[in-house]
């Protein structure tokens, strides 16, 4: 979503953007730095294009984003082919450096939440062409032990309902049918704003925009996802039934040691709410494992919980320690061989949960989003049941299809995560 937000301001500014970064005058690295492997990626693609200084017309080589915010000078001094960095406070100062003479070295670092909150006309460049997502928030107030991003983006800062509303009226109008609404900690939009402004209201005021425009948001938590959520969600055909909820873990020992403020008994209550009210909502979570101190019997749990809850997504990822967090500091370090067999553990368990899950969709029949052809008489697209990116396809038999348009689909087979069905 940065991303977008500074190709539309580089665009706006008289800029084109090109495809190949092979052809480019100045190339722009917007980058990750919330684990260690996201930090390692984002090092090696700023390495790989770095390259093209030497080989292309690159003159400039800027890295923007988490990844100066976290790791600051230190970042600097370790990548001498940048020529600048700047951090997640510094995004709008980006058309204005590149329109004035190069600084080499700069390394600009304001508090992050320096810059205004996006408005309903900042200029963006959507990067997908059925769905668009539209930030409802900033940074997070959040204090959990093992996350970094409430350095990284600030406080939590939500946008006004009308502005936010505005922006999504937009969107429509320029075609896309599917709105994703996103923060870090969607959940809590409007605790900022007063007493009346929650994402409850806001989901009301968009799904009323179009009938024929899905509403999904991503990033909740169990102690934001409460009945009069779900109840608007269950009031709106248009907003999606799904439920991104991150629990981290089932351990209470191990979510105190976290900072999350629920137990395990609140997750199935929220759950056991969710499918009461809104049977065939689709569920999904994120887990982590390796967490300092987990034990045998608090692991134990965690796949006692997925059993019972039977995800219809789940991600799994294995702690990841620094010493800028908190947890560094705990007792009960996890040795990562011992990490390692619990995620696959909970991959195999979940692969399984999936598989019978995605079997229960066979001779169905549902509208799906189609989002691309992959060549003559197969498509791909996403059900309700699916969000972007992070969930499986459904693969679409059809003479014909249009991308960006829903299209109803019998399902005819089921594989490990995705689907496969054939246009009505």
């Amino acid at each position: 979503m940065d991303g977008e937000i500074m190709a539309g301001a580089l665009t706006d500014a008289g800029f084109s953007l090109v495809e190949n970064p092979g052809t480019a005058d100045i190339i722009v690295v917007n980058t990750c730095g919330f684990i260690e492997s996201a930090s390692e990626e984002s090092v090696g693609e700023i390495l790989e294009l770095a390259e093209f200084k030497k080989t292309g017309p690159c003159r400039r080589l800027i890295v923007t984003g988490c990844l100066p915010e976290r790791y600051r000078k230190d970042l600097a001094d370790s990548l001498p082919e940048v020529d600048m960095f700047l951090g997640t406070g510094a995004y709008d100062k980006l058309v204005g450096i590149l329109t004035r003479p190069p600084d080499p070295g700069l390394c600009l670092l304001p508090p992050p939440d320096t810059p205004p909150l996006q408005r309903e006309n900042t200029p963006r460049i959507p990067s997908t062409t059925a769905m668009a997502y539209l930030k409802a928030t900033e940074g997070c107030d959040r204090r959990c032990t093992y996350c970094i991003i409430p350095k990284l983006r600030g406080a939590l800062r939500s946008r006004p309902v009308a502005d936010i509303e505005m922006e999504a009226r937009h969107l429509v109008a320029a075609g896309f049918r599917e709105l994703v609404i996103i923060g870090q900690d969607t959940g809590s939009y409007g605790r900022d704003l007063g007493a009346d402004v929650r994402l409850p209201g806001l989901l009301d005021a968009l799904a009323k925009i179009s009938p024929d425009v899905w509403v999904r948001f991503l990033y909740g938590s169990p102690d934001t996802t409460d009945e009069a959520l779900i109840r608007t969600m269950a009031k709106h055909d248009n907003i999606c039934p799904y439920f991104d909820i991150p629990i981290q873990h089932a351990s209470d020992s191990l979510l105190k040691r976290m900072g999350r403020p629920y137990d395990a008994a609140d997750l199935r209550r929220v759950f056991d709410a969710i499918r009461n009210i809104i049977p065939e909502a689709a569920l999904r979570t994120t887990v982590m494992v390796g967490f300092p101190g987990e034990t045998d019997r608090d692991f134990d749990q965690l796949m006692q919980l997925i059993t019972d809850v039977k995800f219809d997504h789940l991600g799994a990822f294995i702690y990841s320690d620094a010493d800028d967090l908190p947890s560094h500091r705990l007792a009960g370090h996890v040795p990562k061989s011992a990490a390692q067999a619990r995620y696959d553990a909970v991959m195999r368990l979940q692969l399984e949960i999936a598989a019978d899950r995605n079997t229960a969709h066979i001779g169905r029949t549902y509208p799906v989003l189609v989002e691309e052809q992959l060549e003559p008489r197969l498509f791909a697209g996403r059900t309700q049941f699916q969000a972007p990116e992070v969930d499986g396809i459904v693969y679409i038999d059809a003479a014909q299809a249009i991308v960006g348009k829903l299209a109803t689909v019998r399902i005819t087979d089921a594989l490990e995560y995705d689907l496969r069905g054939e246009a009505l």
